[in-house]
């Protein structure tokens, strides 16, 4: 397997890329191959600088960087030869099997709807947070930022994308999905929560458990926590937070410490025909290793098949629903 890197992305970059990108090939298999998007020139003197050997990886020379604050798309079109750029080129035509950036997550996006686009019959791409439970395990938030303003089919679909992600990448046998609400009872909420609540009561899709409270984000009621963008992203910065304040006033423990996000170093953009990770923009060496390799997990479940397979049960369920 070929798994792909923007060296260039991230605001420490492209010390904390090139450092994460040794950690990497540290972890790799044999068989598996680090490629690496950016400067060549740069990228062959910094590993030389830690005595690594470059022709221990494939570098692809990408010397245009889109920034943080450059406008998406018009970056994205106008630096065919950026590091992301290049790498969404290699993802289309099959020469790497998964792409990850710490750099401009709008140009993320851009580049995953419009080279490797939505699988068919998902409405909107979206994006997750990975939350610590109190006594172990995981729970995954989803939209995290991506859609801002979701309709009820969309938060359906969300449910069905988180549920697909927790049971083949994170083993969660049979993921339980709640709906963020303020309140447990069903017909709590604005008009977003209790029309979607209708459209996931019953769902033969995925299993539904029902509203839950922001109080529940680290207890074992659900696997998989669905709501609209704004708000995931509002509670997932709420918790950066909460951990930073902790860490800085000398409070810690192993629960504290799954909540680090370089545990998993990026998430994936979930719904396109591909495996595609955006990493935080102040990612580490650590954070950059976990999210590469995380992307090769993902990759080797075949996650963007299993969510084709799953869209078309759904299609399916629907039209017999019309038709009945």
């Amino acid at each position: 397997m070929r798994v792909g890197l923007d060296v260039m992305g991230g605001d420490n970059a492209p010390q904390a890329t090139i450092d994460g990108a040794i950690l990497i090939n540290k972890e790799l298999p044999k068989n598996d191959r680090l490629v690496l998007f950016g400067d060549r020139d740069l990228i062959a003197e910094e590993l030389k600088q830690r005595d690594e050997n470059p022709d221990e990886f494939d570098i692809v020379h990408a010397p245009k960087v889109i920034g943080m604050g450059e406008q998406p798309t018009r970056a994205f079109v106008q630096k065919p030869d950026s590091s992301i750029a290049k790498g969404f080129e290699y993802l289309k035509k099959g020469d790497i099997e998964a792409f990850s950036s710490a750099g401009n997550s709008g140009a993320m996006m851009v580049g995953s709807i419009y080279s490797v686009n939505n699988i068919q019959g998902v409405i909107r791409p979206c994006t997750t947070a990975i939350i610590p439970k109190e006594k172990e395990g995981i729970t995954i938030l989803l939209d995290v930022g991506t859609n801002p303003d979701a309709k009820p089919d969309v938060m359906y679909q969300f449910a069905l994308l988180g549920s697909l992600y927790g049971k083949h990448v994170f083993n969660i046998k049979d993921p339980k999905v709640g709906l963020l609400n303020i309140g447990e009872e069903e017909k709590k909420g604005n008009l977003l929560a209790q029309s979607t609540y209708q459209l996931m009561k019953d769902s033969p899709d995925f299993k539904f458990y029902g509203n839950v409270e922001s109080r529940d984000l680290f207890n074992d009621k659900v696997d998989i926590i669905v709501t609209d963008g704004f708000t995931g992203n509002v509670v997932l910065k709420q918790i950066e937070a909460m951990y930073r304040i902790l860490l800085k006033r000398g409070l810690t423990d192993e629960f504290i410490d799954r909540m680090n996000y370089e545990n998993f170093g990026g998430t994936p953009i979930l719904g396109i025909n591909s495996t595609v990770l955006v990493g935080h923009g102040i990612s580490n060496d650590k954070a950059i290793k976990n999210m590469v390799l995380l992307s090769k997990e993902i990759a080797e479940a075949h996650l963007s098949q299993k969510i084709t397979e799953a869209l078309n049960t759904y299609v399916e369920n629907k039209k017999q629903g019309n038709n009945n």
